[in-house]
């Protein structure tokens, strides 16, 4: 079976977009910065982590914001956000490799690389403490896993359904994200992680992705046993600084 059959346009155009990319140069070897442990310091303290998103824009998202993405992280982190997630996607999210090298030198949090990985010679293209890789889009997502591993880098996969669940466990994921947004029609639903959380191990760090909009939402993520959550666009509408305060001073 084709695993990109029955997506939703937007995302069909995106994996268009990422095979016509050039090639990146030499192997990216990295030091990552500990995700799970930032994850727990953040909890000691008595706060829900947050994996603040800078996402210029989206296909979900109407406006585009153009500030420096330095500034952005710098407040972020400034304000309580225990990792930041960059988007490197050029053409439908407006990122770059670029954002993610500066704001990597700039603050001292892991960062997230959040593009649409989906083969071994991408990963050479920047140094970042995570890599994204979407269980969806991926046909062998054990050698992927493994080759992001043997570079040094810890490794998110991003999870929709049970099945694929069992996909990641399988491919030796520890830290595992389920995305409360259907890419077949881009509707979000909370349920889903309420759904899928219980079937991922105790072991294994768990990330709730996508439409956490609001505290009640991200109270209820947590609860149902997140152990970070990535929020992006609840973020980046409006006063960066103040909305991550917002959601990085939730207690636990």
């Amino acid at each position: 079976m084709n695993k990109k059959e029955g997506l939703a346009p937007e995302i069909q155009a995106i994996l268009e977009s990422v095979q016509r990319r050039e090639s990146p140069g030499k192997r990216v070897e990295v030091s990552a910065r500990s995700l799970p442990e930032a994850l727990r310091k953040s909890r000691e303290r008595g706060n829900i982590p947050i994996i603040a998103e800078i996402k210029p824009t989206s296909p979900t998202t109407e406006k585009v914001r153009y500030e420096d993405p330095v500034e952005m992280a710098i407040s972020m982190v400034k304000n309580g956000a225990t990792a930041l997630s960059v988007l490197t996607e050029p053409e439908h999210f407006h990122g770059s490799i670029e954002s993610l090298e500066r704001v990597r030198k700039a603050v001292d949090v892991p960062i997230l690389r959040k593009d649409f990985i989906l083969n071994e010679m991408q990963l050479d293209a920047v140094e970042s403490d995570i890599i994204l890789i979407i269980a969806s889009f991926v046909e062998e997502i054990d050698k992927l896993v493994l080759a992001a591993k043997r570079r040094g880098f810890q490794v998110l996969v991003e999870v929709h359904s049970e099945e694929e669940i069992e996909v990641a466990i399988r491919s030796g994921a520890d830290i595992i994200g389920i995305n409360n947004r259907n890419i077949k029609n881009l509707e979000v639903d909370l349920n889903t992680f309420k759904r899928l959380a219980p079937k991922v191990p105790s072991d294994v760090v768990l990330i709730a992705e996508s439409g956490i909009n609001n505290e009640a939402d991200a109270i209820m993520m947590y609860e149902s046993g997140a152990d970070g959550l990535l929020i992006g666009t609840a973020i980046m509408e409006g006063d960066i600084g103040e909305n991550t305060k917002r959601f990085a001073q939730i207690g636990i």
